[in-house]
């Protein structure tokens, strides 16, 4: 088991990527003191409100693929169509950012190495890299990457529908790196050269609402992971990465 001092285990029902995500960057920006934002796979709705981006007076870049989707966010957004899988960042972009973030997005990137790589070039030094995302052992999301679409879609359907607002936001799901808090995975990000500020792994998840058995089993189980952890078992994962200081 990681008996790092940055590693910590906990219920899903206190997973950052869903409703508490908003309060959680707020702080962080506010504690750390942050000026300028990039946020990934943001498209027309990102984390942070106009107002708040206003009240805090921050630069605030939404980044996405999806260049209509890029187009309905508030115009107060810097908006960005880099691929961070893929293109290499220019002089012009380097050591930009006090923050770059993803929301339930690391499990569609399809070339984490590379991705980390660009993020700690668009850091200004000492800047922070935050991540919350789905994990790949938990068997809804094993289901997820094995079976096609279609079928994902189905089974998504019958077991935990989801809100209007996501009804178009399924995407294909990779999972390069995207793990909980093992040694590999810590290993990895420190050879990118960031500094682990906190790496939180979650077990359970709210995909057997419908099957009450499975259900009871599902959460019983995760309880007594989280006393017990097992990182490959995790659903979901926050990560906390600071830039070390050149």
């Amino acid at each position: 088991m990681i008996k790092d001092s940055f590693v910590d285990f906990k219920y899903y029902d206190e997973f950052l990527g869903w409703s508490k995500m908003p309060s959680f960057i707020e702080a962080f920006i506010i504690k750390n003191n942050i000026k300028s934002v990039f946020e990934i796979g943001a498209g027309a709705n990102p984390t942070i409100s106009p107002d708040v981006v206003k009240r805090l007076g921050i630069s605030y870049t939404v980044n996405d693929m999806d260049v209509e989707e890029l187009e309905k966010a508030d115009p107060i957004y810097h908006k960005d169509v880099l691929d961070l899988c893929r293109n290499d960042i220019s002089d012009t972009f380097k050591n930009t950012y006090d923050l770059v973030f993803s929301r339930m997005a690391g499990e569609h990137f399809y070339n984490a190495k590379a991705l980390h790589a660009n993020i700690y070039k668009l850091l200004s030094d000492g800047g922070y890299s935050v991540h919350c995302f789905s994990t790949l052992y938990s068997f809804p999301f094993l289901v997820n990457k094995l079976v096609p679409d279609w079928l994902s879609d189905k089974l998504l359907a019958l077991f935990h529908p989801r809100e209007n607002y996501y009804q178009n936001a399924k995407f294909k799901a990779y999972y390069d790196m995207a793990f909980g808090p093992s040694k590999k995975m810590i290993i990895f990000f420190t050879a990118q050269g960031y500094a682990i500020e906190k790496y939180t792994g979650y077990f359970g998840h709210p995909y057997y609402n419908s099957l009450p058995v499975i259900r009871s089993i599902e959460k019983l189980k995760a309880r007594w992971l989280v006393k017990h952890p097992l990182p490959v078992l995790t659903s979901y994962a926050s990560i906390v990465l600071q830039k070390r200081i050149s």
